[in-house]
C-alpha cells in the first residue's frame, strides 16, 4: 500500500511543479510586455526619436523654406550629435536623408557636418551613400564633403568587405579633378593585392600625365607597385612629401570630445599626432614624425559579432583579448587601417604569422620602410640626437617584433643596406646591430658590396667595443642562417626557400657559398682586429664564440661545410694569457675533429657528392700537431713545427733546453696552475722545479688537476690526442699522429 501511495502521489507533485513553472513563465512574459510598452512609450515621447522618425519618413520634394518643423528637428539632432554622438541607426537614417536629396541640396552639407558617430558607422549606410554619388544630382562640393567624412570615420566603419567589393565603382570617380585627391586617399585605404589591375594602373598613369606628378597619385601608384611591381614600371621617388592631407578638420575636435565624454579611446586617425600635425614654430627643423608606433585603438565599441552574422561581419583586432578569441575569429579578423599598429600587439602578430596575409605584410613593409628611410636615413640635420629616445624605442619594438616572428622584414633589410654606408658605428649601435643579425641569407654575389665593404670600414676604424659587438652580431647572423637551413631545407637538399613570405629560392650550393663568404670575411677582419687591439682577450672571446658555431656546421646544423680558422685567429688563441680562451680553442679543435671524422665516414657510407678538400685536412692536421707539441709534447720549437723563431732570440731568453721547455707547465695561461700544483705535490721543497712535473705520474696528476678546474675543452682535446693514434684523413697523407709523451 505504501508503494502504491507513493506512486499515486508522484504525478500530483509533478503536476504541481509544472503549474508553478507555467505561472512563473506567464508572470515573466507579462513583465517583459510591460517593460516593452514602457520603453515604447518613452521613445514615443522622446523628441530625438521623433526627429529621427521625421527625417526617415519625410517625403521627397518637401519644401525647406519656411518649414519650421524641419528646422526644429534638425537643431535637435545637431545638439545630440555634438554632445554625445549619434547611434549607428541614427547615422544610417540621417546619411540616407542627406544623400537622397529628399529636401533638395540645401540641408545636405549641414546634415553631413553633424554626422558624429558615438560608436560605429554601419558599412551598409556608407555603401548606399557612395551609390548615391553616381546619380549625378549632388553638388561637387557636397560630394567632396562626403568623401572627407568617410576618410574621417574610416576606422569606425564596422566592416570593409562591401566597400572593397565596390572598389571599381569608387575608382571611377578619379576622373573628377575635384574628387581625385580624396578618392585616391580612400582607394589607398581599401587597396589589396587583388585590387591592382593593369587597366587601373594605366588610368592612374594617364591621370598623372594630365595632372602632373601629384603626390596623391604617386602614393597610390607606390602602393600598387608594392603589391604588383611587375605592373608598375614607373620610378617612384624614395622621398615624397605627404600625399594625403589631414581631411578630418570639420569633425576632428567634435569627435575627440564625443569619444572622451563617452569614455572610449580616441582613434589614432582622429587624435592629434606628431605625424599629422606640424609644429609651425619649428617647421624648418626635421622631427621624428613616423617613428611613433600607432596605438592599436578602435573607436568602434561594438561587441564581437556572433551567430549567423559572424559570417558577414568582421571583428577588429583591438577587440581580441586572448589567444582563444583569436582562434575563434581567425577567419573574420579586420586589420586596422594603420598597419604600423600591428607592431604593438602580440595577438595581431600571431594572426599575421599564422595567416600569412601577403597584402597585410606588404602594407606593413611599406609603412615600415617609409618610416625608417624618412626618419633615420634621410635625417641629416641633427634631429636624430635630439629625438634618440623615441628612435630607440621604435627600433627596440621592431627588434622584439622580429624576434617574435623569428624573421626580419624586407623593408628593414633594404634600409640597413643603405644605412650602413652612412653609419658612424655609434648611433643606435645596439639596435642597428640587432637588426643586422636578423637579415636573411644574402647571395654570395651581392654580400660583398651590400654588407662586407661598409662593415669592414667600420670595423677597422671603430673602438674595441664596436669590434666585439660586430663579432657578436655576425655570430648571431650565422646562427640564424644555419638554424633556418636546418629547419626549412628540403629533404633532397636541392632547393630551399629563403623565408616563408617570399618566393625567392636559393640552391644548396648558393647557400653554402654565402655561408662560406661570411666565415671567410670574419676570419679576415678578426685576424687584423686582433693585431690592431694587441690580441685583447675580450675581442678574442667574441671571435672564439663565432668559431664555436663554425666548428659544428655539419653535425649540429646539417650543412656539408667545414672551414678552419685562419692562422691569425688560431695562434693568438693558442698563446693567449687567458686560460679560458686556450680551453675554448681546445674545445673548438676537438669539435672540428668530430665533425671531420663524421663527415668522412658518412661520405664513404652514402657515397654522396659532399667531399672534404685535401687542404682542409692538412690545415686541421697542422693545427693539431702544433697544439699537441705546444701543450703536451714540449716540441714547440723543433724545426718544422709551425712556429719559427730565430735561434739567437731563443738563446737570449736564457732558458736551458728551450726546445723542450714549452708545454702546459710553462704556458703563460697555465703557469700559475703549475706553480700551485708543484706546491701541493712537494710542499717541503724550497726551490721551484717545474720540470719535475714532466715525469709520467706527476704529469698525469697535473692533467687531472687541470681538468678538475673546469677546463673541459682541454680535457676532450687531450683525451682525443694522446695515448693512442688518431686519424683524420683518408690514408693519403691527410692524417696526424700525436704520440704519447
Amino acid at each position: 500500500m505504501a508503494t502504491k501511495l507513493n506512486l499515486s502521489e508522484q504525478p500530483d507533485s509533478e503536476t504541481s511543479s509544472l503549474n508553478d513553472q507555467t505561472v512563473s513563465s506567464r508572470s515573466n512574459n507579462r513583465s517583459l510586455r510591460v517593460a516593452e510598452k514602457e520603453r515604447r512609450k518613452i521613445e514615443a515621447e522622446d523628441p530625438f526619436v521623433l526627429a529621427l522618425k521625421y527625417f526617415t519618413d519625410v517625403e521627397a520634394g518637401t519644401p525647406v523654406t519656411g518649414n519650421d518643423e524641419v528646422e526644429k528637428h534638425l537643431v535637435l539632432v545637431e545638439k545630440v550629435a555634438y554632445n554625445r554622438g549619434l547611434s549607428p541607426e541614427a547615422i544610417s537614417n540621417m546619411l540616407e536623408f542627406a544623400m537622397s536629396l529628399r529636401m533638395g541640396t540645401t540641408l545636405c552639407a549641414r546634415v553631413l557636418k553633424c554626422l558624429i558617430p558615438a560608436t560605429a558607422v554601419p558599412q551598409e549606410a556608407v555603401v548606399r551613400a557612395v551609390v548615391w554619388l553616381g546619380v549625378g544630382k549632388i553638388p561637387i562640393t557636397t560630394q567632396v564633403l562626403f568623401i572627407k567624412w568617410v576618410l574621417t570615420v574610416f576606422d569606425m566603419i564596422d566592416a570593409k568587405d562591401q566597400l572593397r567589393a565596390i572598389y571599381g565603382f569608387i575608382f571611377s570617380f578619379l576622373t573628377d579633378e575635384s574628387l581625385c585627391p580624396y578618392i585616391c586617399h580612400l582607394l589607398y585605404l581599401l587597396t589589396r593585392k587583388e585590387s591592382v589591375r593593369v587597366f587601373r594602373v594605366r588610368k592612374l598613369l594617364e591621370l598623372q600625365s594630365k595632372l602632373g606628378r601629384q603626390p596623391f597619385l604617386l602614393h597610390l601608384l607606390s602602393l600598387y607597385k608594392v603589391f604588383c611591381p611587375e605592373l608598375v614600371t614607373l620610378s617612384i621617388p624614395s622621398r615624397m612629401r605627404s600625399g594625403f592631407r589631414n581631411h578630418n578638420s570639420p569633425w576632428k575636435s567634435v569627435l575627440i570630445g564625443v569619444q572622451k565624454r563617452n569614455g572610449s579611446q580616441v582613434a589614432s586617425s582622429i587624435a592629434p599626432s606628431a605625424s599629422m600635425v606640424r609644429d609651425k614654430t619649428n617647421s624648418r627643423k626635421r622631427k621624428y614624425r613616423h617613428l611613433e608606433i600607432p596605438a592599436l585603438n578602435c573607436v568602434v565599441n561594438k561587441p564581437a559579432q556572433t551567430g549567423t552574422s559572424s559570417c558577414r561581419k568582421l571583428v577588429p583586432v583591438v577587440q581580441l583579448n586572448s589567444f582563444a578569441q583569436l582562434l575563434e575569429n581567425m577567419h573574420h579578423i579586420e586589420l586596422p587601417a594603420q598597419m604600423g599598429s600591428l607592431l604593438g600587439s602580440s595577438l595581431a602578430l600571431q594572426y599575421l604569422d599564422f595567416v600569412q596575409d601577403e597584402s597585410a605584410l606588404l602594407r606593413l613593409n611599406f609603412w615600415l620602410g617609409y618610416a625608417l628611410h624618412e626618419e633615420l636615413l634621410f635625417c641629416s640635420d641633427g634631429g636624430a640626437s635630439q629625438n634618440s629616445e623615441e628612435a630607440v624605442q621604435f627600433l627596440n619594438k621592431l627588434l622584439s617584433t622580429q624576434h617574435f616572428l623569428q624573421e626580419g622584414f624586407s623593408s628593414s633589410e633594404a634600409f640597413l643596406y643603405k644605412f650602413l654606408n652612412v653609419w658612424d658605428g655609434s648611433l643606435f649601435r645596439p639596435e642597428i646591430l640587432g637588426l643586422l643579425s636578423n637579415i636573411p641569407v644574402i647571395p654570395s654575389s651581392q654580400i660583398g658590396c651590400l654588407l662586407f665593404e661598409p662593415l669592414k670600414q667600420l670595423f677597422f676604424t671603430s673602438s674595441l667595443f664596436f669590434k666585439c659587438g660586430l663579432m657578436e652580431c655576425l655570430n648571431n647572423m650565422l646562427l640564424k642562417w644555419l638554424t633556418w637551413h636546418s629547419v626549412y631545407a628540403l629533404e633532397d637538399d636541392l632547393d630551399i626557400s629563403l623565408n616563408s613570405h617570399t618566393s625567392i629560392n636559393m640552391t644548396l650550393s648558393g647557400f653554402k657559398d654565402s655561408v662560406m663568404e661570411l666565415v671567410l670575411f670574419v676570419g679576415r677582419i678578426a685576424s687584423v682586429g686582433l693585431q690592431l687591439e694587441g690580441c685583447h682577450s675580450l675581442l678574442l672571446s667574441f671571435i672564439l664564440d663565432f668559431y664555436e658555431t663554425v666548428c659544428d656546421t655539419f653535425l649540429k646544423y646539417g650543412l656539408p661545410l667545414v672551414l678552419m680558422p685562419p692562422p691569425g685567429v688560431f695562434y693568438p688563441a693558442l698563446f693567449a694569457t687567458d686560460p679560458v680562451n686556450v680551453d675554448r680553442l681546445a674545445y673548438i679543435m676537438y669539435r672540428f675533429k668530430v665533425n671531420l671524422t663524421s663527415a668522412k665516414s658518412q661520405e664513404k657510407i652514402t657515397q654522396q657528392a659532399f667531399h672534404i678538400s685535401r687542404q682542409t685536412f692538412q690545415e686541421f692536421n697542422n693545427y693539431v700537431v702544433v697544439m699537441a707539441n705546444c701543450l703536451l709534447n714540449y716540441k714547440m720549437f723543433h724545426p718544422g713545427m709551425g712556429v719559427q723563431l730565430g735561434e739567437e732570440l731563443l738563446l737570449k731568453s736564457n732558458v736551458p733546453q728551450y726546445w723542450a721547455s714549452y708545454d702546459l707547465t710553462r704556458h703563460p695561461a697555465f703557469m700559475s696552475y703549475a706553480i700551485d700544483f708543484h706546491q701541493k705535490c712537494w710542499p717541503g721543497r724550497k726551490d721551484m722545479d717545474l720540470n719535475s712535473i714532466k715525469h709520467p705520474k706527476p704529469w698525469s696528476w697535473y692533467l687531472e688537476y687541470l681538468f678538475t678546474q673546469g677546463y673541459d675543452g682541454l680535457k676532450q682535446f687531450c683525451q682525443g690526442n694522446i695515448s693512442r693514434q688518431q686519424t683524420a684523413g683518408d690514408g693519403q697523407g691527410d692524417s696526424v699522429s700525436s704520440k704519447q709523451r
